[in-house]
């Protein structure tokens, strides 16, 4: 029996994330983006970016790890396919002509709203660039829970129509490839039908998650529930769970966790490294200032004078037991409970990292419930057909992590 496994991710090797802010312009105005600084006049001009470029490269020594994710955000990315291309070319000659260690153990990253994803530049950089290089197109499920949050800035209308005439080239040249999916308190109603829509139309890999941000209602938790458990059912019943995942379905979550056997960090701020159009460098994307609804900008260093160490030392010590509370700590379902650090910062009481925002407490509680559900009834359906033992022996091989 075939049972889909969510892919691990590029490498099981150290990689450094490093992110290039290239404009905070977008067509579409989701509803539930965190991004609420955007705009049309902060765009990466070129010589910022190569002044980032070599001030990484220059140092080896201390950007030390195996291989590197060039990852490129807006707003909207491809909006700036131009400067991308100038910035990839670059980056790949520089690295041959240093003897650079990152010499071929790169990939250039995006997460695009996909609408003009099948332009011909964008086309001709994907050509350009296709062994080393991952695309996410974010489509939300169906026409109706997909327009219900991605609508067009201007005319605030959905853009399900212009976004999935674009999956099928995506599927194409990148066959295992998923999706992102974000969850709100207006389209709960929506998770089963649409997480089942984006499997009719060639998605095999549904990444999904609740947004961090305190928007949730009383009752959304047992909505949650309730559309997880007949997306369960549905899954296990229609026997997808053989070639098609989905992330709020992970076996090793909702345990207790220990403060010294499981304190790791959820999120890799402060070991990233993010830069801007101005040529300001961030632990993370989401402490730039576009990302802030109440906080100033947590900035690191700038291309000129370099990254200053003690503004980045906060993030080095980091980890779950010293950010979270009590009521986190020894919480019988602590395991796989998310938070976003950058959200942490903005939803503190004062200017800290060190303040666990619990915003989403109630629907990760919900998550596990249904959880046990799903894997409940699976193993059970495994065990009336009598592949138990190579489903576990499956399993024992996996080395999956879900963030």
């Amino acid at each position: 029996m075939e049972i889909k496994k969510q892919d691990a991710g590029w490498q099981f090797g150290r990689t450094k994330n490093i992110t290039f802010i290239v404009t905070k312009d977008c067509q579409l105005a989701c509803k539930y983006c965190y991004l609420v600084g955007k705009n049309t006049k902060e765009r990466m001009p070129w010589e910022i970016a190569r002044q980032a470029v070599d001030y990484i490269l220059e140092r080896e020594e201390e950007f030390r790890e195996e291989s590197v994710v060039w990852d490129f955000i807006g707003g909207e990315p491809f909006l700036e396919i131009d400067l991308i291309d100038r910035i990839c070319d670059y980056i790949k000659v520089e690295l041959f002509r240093r003897n650079h260690h990152w010499f071929n153990s790169y990939r250039f990253s995006f997460s695009t709203n996909g609408i003009n994803y099948h332009e011909v530049k964008v086309q001709n950089f994907i050509k350009k660039n296709r062994g080393h290089l991952s695309i996410g197109i974010t489509i939300d499920g169906t026409e109706m829970k997909h327009d219900l949050n991605r609508v067009y800035k201007i005319t605030d209308k959905g853009s399900y129509k212009d976004v999935v005439r674009n999956i099928p080239l995506w599927l194409e040249q990148f066959p295992n490839a998923g999706t992102k999916v974000t969850i709100s308190s207006a389209d709960i109603p929506y998770i089963k039908e649409s997480v089942l829509h984006l499997y009719s139309i060639g998605i095999h890999e549904v990444n999904i998650n609740c947004v961090f941000e305190p928007v949730w209602k009383q009752g959304d938790e047992a909505l949650f529930e309730e559309q997880l458990i007949q997306l369960a059912d549905a899954i296990i019943d229609g026997g997808y769970y053989q070639d098609y995942t989905c992330s709020f379905f992970t076996e090793h979550i909702g345990k207790p966790m220990d403060c010294v056997l499981d304190n790791q960090n959820w999120c890799g701020a402060g070991m990233m490294l993010a830069v801007d159009a101005a040529g300001n460098f961030y632990p993370c994307t989401r402490f730039a200032q576009y990302s802030l609804r109440s906080k100033k900008a947590w900035i690191i260093g700038n291309i000129h004078d370099g990254i200053d160490k003690n503004k980045l030392r906060p993030f080095l010590t980091l980890d779950r037991c010293t950010q979270s509370a009590k009521e986190c700590i020894d919480c019988e379902v602590a395991s796989g409970c998310a938070w976003c650090q950058g959200e942490n910062y903005d939803a503190a009481d004062t200017p800290t990292i060190y303040q666990r925002s619990t915003a989403i407490c109630k629907m990760h509680k919900a998550r596990v419930h249904a959880n046990n559900y799903y894997w409940n009834k699976l193993f059970r359906k495994l065990e009336l057909e009598g592949e138990c033992d190579e489903f576990e022996k499956k399993q024992k091989k996996s080395n999956s992590v879900i963030c």
